[in-house]
């Protein structure tokens, strides 16, 4: 009988460890060229009336440096000479891939104006400029593909008014066409275009999703003494995952509708290095477990910061109540949707391999030290200015 068994159960712990391992294979594959990189994002500002658009484009001057080597004696910081000394070069690259058009005619671009903001993210470059259009603008297209051809994940957040009415969008690879009018700009549009933002956020986050990995990877397991073992029932794991997830969902949420609305303010560098921090302190949980119950608590605590950090997104896009209502509600669920797709990908696994000593060794123990590494790397790279891991 007991030779059957195992005979039985051997394959099918083979079989998905093999597919785990593959699995596991892409997710590096994934996330090693962007391990230090944060989701790159510039904002775009259309005010049209009459014949004239007036431009103001918000670009972090980290993405620009990445792409056009702006840290002329390499000392890893950009002062105010090293970017006038490449202006012409800044505003070239950055203009070549922006279009407007009116009607199918493009309108002419004035002379630009180079700027140094701060955002909650760090300094951006502010390129500010006047566009004349032949006639009245009717049906205004913009054409966008800034960092196209570097970073596949760069996205362009726009947000134009245009006779009265104000419109959203997200321009990237997907979408890098958009053309507004009287018969276009529908709400529902916009929301998916940051629905698919919120989606492409959490999947690019890594700090994000590793804080939620440490947090999964005990579910399929109890604590008896100094040691995991497996769960003997699959309700007992889904219940923690719900409780987990829920309260990750609910905390985040909280403090990114705060954020986006203007309500709490926490400058970038002390959310981000605090969310590195929450990895680390998840990670290290699963080791020397302090909290071996009620980890929807440790979920919610600092799912808080996570929110502070999808809010960047948002925050600075400068939009009216009602736009800005729809593009959190949009974004918000796509953060969602993002993440419950991580948990149907991982969770299923997680439980078949919970009996097997390479989940509890390799996959619980070994895992959860590399993510507590990685993420205080992120720490002393965020909190102290530091680079220790490549950028792509």
């Amino acid at each position: 009988m007991t030779a059957v068994a195992t005979t039985h159960t051997g394959p099918q712990r083979l079989i998905a460890r093999r597919a785990f391992q593959a699995t596991m294979v892409l997710l590096v594959c994934w996330c090693a060229p962007a391990l230090a990189h944060k989701s790159s994002d510039s904002f775009l500002h259309l005010t049209a009336h009459g014949t004239t658009v007036s431009v103001q484009w918000d670009i972090a001057l980290r993405d620009l440096d990445a792409a056009l080597a702006l840290d002329t004696n390499g000392d890893g910081l950009l002062s105010w000479g090293e970017i006038r000394q490449h202006e012409s070069q800044l505003s070239t690259y950055a203009l070549q891939r922006l279009s407007l058009l009116n009607d199918g005619n493009a309108c002419t671009r004035g002379k630009d104006e180079l700027l140094i903001d701060t955002h909650s993210d760090g300094a951006y470059a502010v390129l500010q400029f006047e566009a004349q259009c032949s006639t009245p603008i009717h049906a205004l297209q913009v054409g966008y593909r800034l960092f196209a051809d570097t970073d596949a994940g760069h996205r362009g957040l726009l947000n134009l008014r245009l006779a009265d009415h104000t419109y959203t969008q997200v321009l990237g690879p997907d979408t890098p066409v958009a053309t507004f009018g009287a018969q276009s700009g529908s709400a529902w549009r916009q929301f998916l275009g940051f629905l698919h933002t919120g989606i492409h956020h959490i999947w690019t986050g890594f700090d994000h999703l590793l804080f939620l990995f440490s947090l999964l990877l005990p579910a399929v397991l109890l604590r008896r003494g100094q040691h995991w073992e497996a769960k003997s029932g699959l309700g007992d794991s889904l219940v923690d995952v719900v409780r987990v997830v829920t309260a990750f969902t609910v905390a985040h949420s909280l403090t990114l509708a705060l954020a986006t609305f203007g309500l709490l303010r926490v400058p970038s560098r002390i959310s981000e290095s605090a969310i590195a921090l929450s990895v680390v302190a998840a990670a290290l949980n699963n080791l020397w477990p302090l909290v071996k119950h009620r980890r929807w608590v440790v979920a919610f605590c600092f799912g808080l910061v996570h929110g502070l950090g999808f809010a960047n997104v948002l925050g600075d896009l400068g939009l009216p109540g009602g736009a800005l209502a729809l593009a959190l509600v949009g974004f918000n669920l796509g953060v969602e949707a993002g993440q419950l797709a991580i948990v149907a990908l991982f969770v299923p696994l997680f439980y078949v391999m919970r009996s097997t000593l390479f989940y509890r060794r390799v996959v619980m123990t070994a895992g959860s030290m590399g993510i507590a590494l990685l993420a205080a790397l992120w720490f002393a790279e965020r909190a102290f200015n530091l680079q220790f891991l490549p950028v792509h």
